[in-house]
């Protein structure tokens, strides 16, 4: 099923719920300063190109620290908003269209930009009287990646950041994942940016129609026009040159500010907000590992507001006061105040099940037990009706399962860590547990708790007939009435089991090992709950289908069914390999 919502709203949506307050009288009464507010100031690039700017400045003499926000949703107005509210409370807050967004001048291309355009803002706000050479830096999503482009080359002014769900590396966190296109999330946002064809106004068929629109190379033709640099995300299904000019890849040691992440557990950067900040730890020492802190909830893509996410309620204790967090943060590191009673533990993750916060001082935990759960059948897993079974035994001789992947009948994507047209969140699976290409292995009922924390992968052994193939999985919780709810879940394109720079297509017929990456997950399996595992080879349209011929990447018209043949016995033994907490 494809959602309405439009795209630019939905990966802007987090700075809008980071700017709310639930606490805003009492942050109100903090406040001294009335505000003086210059709008569409022009802020010259080392191009020459300018960028269009509001400045809200405390109306006081002195010089103030500064809080940046760039982005490409439209930097706001002058009445009201983050601007104000920072601004009164003495600091100097500057909103930016990014380059050929809002008013400023330029073209438009995703990512390409922003850290030099970054850095350059960097060097304009030191060079005026108001300022006191400090920097912090907020904001969501897109508005994360202008954060952290120019991070690493920002040198001891830029003193904190505050980025949330934030958006790090454009290859690996949104294009291609396991090798699998990223369709929903980069056609559908891609699409809306660049202002070609009236996709807001496009219905669910006609959405649904597109994304169907093949070869993918010129995908853009449903759009009635060129977009260069959608062709250019199908051209490049490797990490190259073209992805590397907008990456930080081994840099991220280099970032020396402070920073607050925020992340969900269902946020299409669930796993990368843990991956980049764990390379940032890894790379300081001493008092300045401490300055690192991540809050983890059970959200997707911003923060819930009355803790509902997909179909399920975490309740009230799932709400945060991100504004006051953020406020407190800024306070402490460009104005140096006092902390007293604010905590800010390394890691604050949301336990799903029992619904709890917890504290933690690493991540991975370091109490882990990684635990294979080994996939069983007598030969028929097909559907949740099937006899697929999973338990910590490891298998003896059992006879494999098959099923047909069809890429013009793919499994639909149920919910997960999406953001435009699916579903999104947890949802039950019962639907596409019923399809015969959906082998299902579950647990028996637990009579005790079972707590999954970590990331989370499935080691697969498998065959097909096709030169190229995609393998899925998903893990699912089981509650006592049957509803079948996903936590997780990930993908693997054939041609790059081992390699993700040099593929290599596979022998048809011939048992491959396969790892597939299900990013990560906190959840405890409740007694009475089961523990289950879906294997498929689609997940449509959060991936592009794969056509199963082997061809270039992005080049078919046309697609072909494979057989697909999953191993489990002493030879093979395919499993989920979760992170189970004592």
């Amino acid at each position: 099923m494809i959602g309405t919502r439009r795209p630019v709203q939905l990966w802007g949506a987090c700075l809008a719920v980071a700017c709310c307050a639930a606490n805003v009288a009492q942050l109100a009464a903090e406040s001294s300063y009335d505000v003086d507010v210059q709008a569409e100031v022009k802020i010259p690039m080392r191009d020459g190109i300018r960028l269009s700017a509001n400045v809200f400045r405390p109306k006081a003499a002195g010089k103030f620290p500064t809080i940046l926000v760039r982005t490409p949703y439209g930097k706001g107005g002058t009445r009201g908003g983050p601007g104000h509210f920072f601004a009164r409370r003495g600091y100097v807050f500057v909103s930016q269209d990014c380059r050929g967004r809002g008013t400023s001048e330029g073209e438009w291309e995703p990512f390409a930009n922003e850290a030099k355009d970054g850095l350059d803002t960097h060097r304009w706000i030191l060079q005026q009287p108001w300022s006191n050479g400090k920097i912090g830096t907020m904001g969501g999503s897109y508005v994360g990646f202008t954060q952290w482009a120019p991070a690493p080359d920002a040198g001891p002014y830029l003193k904190a950041m505050f980025p949330v769900v934030p958006l790090v590396d454009p290859y690996s966190d949104v294009a291609y994942v396991g090798g699998a296109f990223q369709l929903a999330l980069m056609m559908g946002w891609g699409a809306a940016m660049s202002g070609q064809g009236n996709v807001n106004g496009w219905t669910r068929e006609r959405w649904n129609q597109a994304l169907r629109t093949l070869p993918l190379r010129t995908w853009d033709r449903t759009l009635g026009a060129k977009v260069q640099y959608l062709r250019d995300w199908v051209a490049h299904p490797q990490f190259d040159a073209y992805w590397a000019r907008s990456s930080i890849r081994g840099r991220g040691g280099q970032i020396t500010a402070p920073m607050y992440v925020v992340g969900g557990w269902y946020d299409i950067f669930a796993k990368s907000v843990l991956e980049h900040v764990a390379a940032v730890r890894a790379a300081r020492s001493g008092p300045r590992r401490q300055t690192i802190h991540v809050l983890m909830g059970p959200w997707a893509h911003g923060i819930s507001r009355d803790g509902r996410v997909g179909s399920l309620d975490f309740g009230k204790q799932a709400v945060v006061d991100l504004n006051a967090i953020r406020a407190r943060w800024f306070d402490h590191w460009l104005k140096g105040q006092s902390t007293d009673g604010e905590r800010w533990p390394p890691y604050r993750i949301f336990v799903m099940g029992r619904n709890q916060w917890r504290d933690e001082p690493q991540w991975p935990l370091a109490r882990t037990r990684y635990t294979p759960y080994y996939f069983h059948s007598g030969g028929s897993a097909n559907t949740l009706h099937g006899d697929g079974t999973l338990n910590t035994v490891k298998p003896g001789s059992e006879p494999t399962d098959r099923y047909v992947y069809d890429p013009d009948d793919p499994v639909p994507t149920l919910g997960g860590c999406n953001l435009v047209h699916c579903p999104i969140g947890p949802h039950d699976q019962t639907e596409a547990e019923k399809r015969q290409d959906v082998l299902v292995f579950t647990s028996e009922r637990l009579k005790q708790e079972v707590e999954v924390t970590g990331p989370v992968k499935v080691v697969l052994y498998a065959a097909s007939t096709a030169r190229d193939t995609d393998w899925t999985a998903k893990l699912v919780d089981v509650h006592p009435d049957g509803r079948a709810f996903n936590l997780c879940d990930g993908i693997v394109r054939a041609r790059y089991r081992e390699s993700t720079t040099r593929p290599t297509l596979i022998e048809p017929g011939r048992v491959y090992r396969y790892e597939i990456d299900l990013w990560v997950t906190s959840n405890v399996f409740l007694p009475g709950h089961r523990i289950r595992v879906e294997i498929s080879s689609s997940n449509f349209p959060r991936f592009d289908r794969n056509p199963n011929t082997g061809h270039p990447f992005g080049a078919d018209a046309e697609m072909q069914k494979a057989t697909q043949t999953v191993y489990h016995d002493a030879d093979h033994p395919s499993h989920i390999l979760l992170p189970v907490i004592p």
